[in-house]
This record gives C-alpha cells, sequence and structure tokens, in this order.
C-alpha cells in the first residue's frame, strides 16, 4: 500500500499590486468565508458603517384569474388636476373606474350600461359624467363599448391574457406606440396633442367663476340689508 500523498492547498491569487491588503476590494478576488457575527465583519472592514435591514416583502398587487397582476400607472398631477377641479363625487368613481377597467395599451372594454351596474347609478347620470370627462381628453371613444384612456394620465403597458385553451399570453403595448396611435388618427385636437394645460386653464376659470358668484351674492345680501334698513 503506497504512502498517501500530502494534499497540494490551491494556490490564492495574488493581491492587486494597485490595492492595500485591507482594502474592501480586494474581497472581490478571494474565496467568500463564512461571516460568524456582525462584529466579526466589522472588523474586517474597519472604518465601513455597517447596517441590517428587514427581509423585503413580495410586492402585492389585486389580481384575478382573467387579470393576473394587472395593473395601471397614473400620473400624480393627474390626481392633483382632477382632484381640484370635479366637485362632484360621480365623475371621480367614473375615472377611477376607468382606470380600473383598463386592458394593455389603455383600452377600456366597458359600456355605459356596464359603468351604471358597477357604480349603482341610474344610466343618464353616467352619460352625463362620461361627456364631461371627455371633454377635457381624460377618456376617448373608440368604437360601441370601448374607450381609451388617455396615455399620459393613465395607463396599463401589460398584462397577462388568458386565452381559450386555458393558456396565457404577456400582451405589452409601449406607451409611445399608444400615443402614436391616437395622435395619426382623426381626434379632436385634444387628445392628439394631450396635455393637463387645459385643465389647469378650466380650473381657473371654474375658481374665477365661483369667486364672481359669491362677490355677486355679497352685494346682493349688502343692498337688500341696506334697503331693509332705509325701510324702517
Amino acid at each position: 500500500m503506497s504512502e498517501s500523498q500530502p494534499r497540494r492547498r490551491a494556490a490564492r491569487p495574488a493581491p492587486h499590486p494597485s490595492l492595500t491588503p485591507d482594502d474592501p476590494l480586494r474581497a472581490f478576488g478571494e474565496r467568500l468565508r463564512k461571516i460568524e457575527g456582525l462584529d466579526d465583519l466589522a472588523r474586517t472592514y474597519p472604518g465601513r458603517d455597517i447596517t441590517v435591514g428587514r427581509q423585503r416583502q413580495q410586492l402585492e398587487f389585486f389580481s384575478t384569474p382573467e387579470r393576473p397582476n394587472a395593473f395601471a400607472m397614473v400620473a400624480l398631477e393627474f390626481f392633483l388636476v382632477i382632484a381640484q377641479y370635479y366637485r362632484e363625487a360621480l365623475p371621480l368613481r367614473l375615472i377611477l373606474l376607468l382606470i380600473a377597467g383598463q386592458r394593455a395599451g389603455g383600452r377600456i372594454p366597458l359600456t355605459q350600461d356596464d359603468m351604471a351596474q358597477i357604480l349603482d347609478v341610474p344610466r343618464q347620470k353616467v352619460n352625463e359624467s362620461l361627456r364631461e370627462v371627455m371633454s377635457h381628453g381624460i377618456v376617448i371613444k373608440r368604437s360601441r363599448g370601448v374607450y381609451q384612456f388617455n396615455p399620459p394620465y393613465s395607463y396599463v403597458a401589460a398584462e397577462l391574457v388568458r386565452l381559450s385553451d386555458g393558456s396565457t399570453e404577456y400582451v405589452q403595448v409601449d406607451q409611445a406606440d399608444a400615443l402614436a396611435e391616437l395622435r395619426a388618427a382623426a381626434l379632436p385636437d385634444l387628445v392628439r396633442f394631450p396635455s393637463l394645460e387645459h385643465m389647469r386653464e378650466a380650473i381657473e376659470e371654474f375658481r374665477e367663476e365661483r369667486a364672481r358668484k359669491r362677490r355677486e351674492r355679497r352685494e346682493r345680501f349688502a343692498a337688500t340689508k341696506a334697503q331693509k334698513e332705509g325701510d324702517r
């Protein structure tokens, strides 16, 4: 039986000539070693701050078998503008429904009957609020029962679509492509050149109108009061 040969140790890589022996970058050329504790790690890299955060949790999005993990990107400025402009609840509720009802590319396959049923309001009320929302270029009508959200305001870029055979297909529509399609179509200038500027102007006009009406009410009240005092 032959004597066992001593095990040769693997040669360690030579230190980088431009790095000092205690430089942290040297760790990239060394084998990983087990860290027994933070004190051990701190002694290895003196002068470095070491922090440990909590384990990150997986992001959760509401999903259904028909629309798994589908969510919309909405401009915060758009939320700010509509919160300032709309005084009634129904237009705001309708906008939230339209945001939630988007499919890839921003299309909304909802009829007015569907909207009325979901919001539990008469269809006539939905029609009035939808006309007001569409007048600001927030949503346009593409065909019967299919609307389109203005991409700079709110947009769904992609979703998983369940096919008839039970499989799923990932559908993605870039925002730039959706905008190019809208601007190339025979649509109003308000939509062909989408912007929130017209809504900002509408807010200012609305506030000026309300201020004018308040001023007129105060003047009428003051005139009525003066007339009553003069009749005494």
